[in-house]
């Protein structure tokens, strides 16, 4: 079947909210997008939207009226890409990212995965995380470098997308972990994934905004919390994460730019977690804090 594509270029730190956004407005149609780095020296990435020739100018016009009332004035192309299936050209295209111990691989490059390394089988779909984003493989390089120092015995991971991260850390420490996400989607292909990684007894999966579920305040308190979001929404989510954490846990913020640095850890030292580390990783970073002084 031919398939035309709507591309248009833009900054990393737009990369994130744009993407979210652009998928929401194509979500009813079935339309796929997919994000990626066009020139890692100016920071400048791409979204493409993929349609049937017969719906492109209409799912571009709709595209052009929803980049303007963002602001957005960067050029829609369309290119004409033929009779070959390209998403699934790009999917197989999607090398094995390792991050710390951890290899996250699709399905066409199982056994990719030497002797010391944990394989986690993860094919790119409608949820976000497979680890190819700096975010999440910048998740996957600090879970592995906590792992290693201290053994968590109850996590939790929020915004899990695929569930990369919760599945990381049941494989490395067998340990349950609760995964949550505000997308019904996202939840349904973290438990397909975790059950694909034989982990699927140790990782629940919930739909739930923040905090705000039962299941969360019954599991809790978490010695380990990653969260792979946004600035607004990790600063947002401060106070009532703090409340879910036991004395001495770990949390592993990511979904940030290094300019955002202070207020994150401004906000969170309210809260009486300290900071331990950053990592940097394509232009994004992952901040490792501790629960040392938490005022519940």
């Amino acid at each position: 079947m031919s398939q035309s594509r709507l591309t248009f270029e833009l900054e990393l730190d737009q990369v994130i909210p744009l993407s979210t956004l652009v998928e929401d407005l194509f979500e009813e149609d079935g339309y796929p997008v997919a994000s990626f780095e066009i020139n890692e020296t100016t920071g400048i990435w791409g979204i493409s939207v993929y349609t049937n020739p017969d719906e492109i100018n209409e799912a571009q016009e709709r595209l052009k009226v929803r980049l303007e009332v963002e602001g957005i004035t960067s050029e829609i192309t369309i290119e004409d890409l033929g009779d070959q299936n390209w998403v699934a050209k790009t999917l197989s295209d999607l090398a094995p990212v390792r991050a710390g111990r951890f290899v996250v691989h699709g399905t066409h490059d199982q056994g990719c995965a030497k002797a010391n390394e944990i394989a986690i089988l993860v094919d790119a779909g409608m949820a976000f995380g497979t680890g190819h984003h700096g975010t999440t493989a910048g998740c996957l390089a600090m879970i592995d470098r906590e792992l290693k120092r201290t053994t968590p015995l109850n996590a939790m991971d929020v915004g899990s997308g695929t569930g990369v991260l919760a599945i990381a850390v049941a494989k490395a420490n067998r340990i349950g972990v609760l995964a949550t996400d505000i997308d019904p989607v996202a939840d349904q292909i973290a438990r397909q994934n975790a059950k694909a990684n034989q982990v699927g007894h140790l990782v629940e999966s919930i739909t739930a905004i923040g905090f705000h579920h039962r299941r969360i305040s019954e599991r809790g308190p978490y010695d380990l919390v990653i969260a792979n979001i946004l600035a607004g929404p990790l600063q947002a989510m401060a106070c009532e994460m703090a409340m879910h954490l036991a004395d001495n846990a770990t949390v592993i913020l990511s979904g940030l730019l290094p300019h955002q640095k202070s207020r994150i850890l401004a906000t969170y030292r309210a809260q009486g977690l300290v900071f331990d580390h950053a990592h940097y990783q394509n232009g994004w970073m992952t901040l490792v804090l501790k629960a040392t002084h938490l005022f519940h």
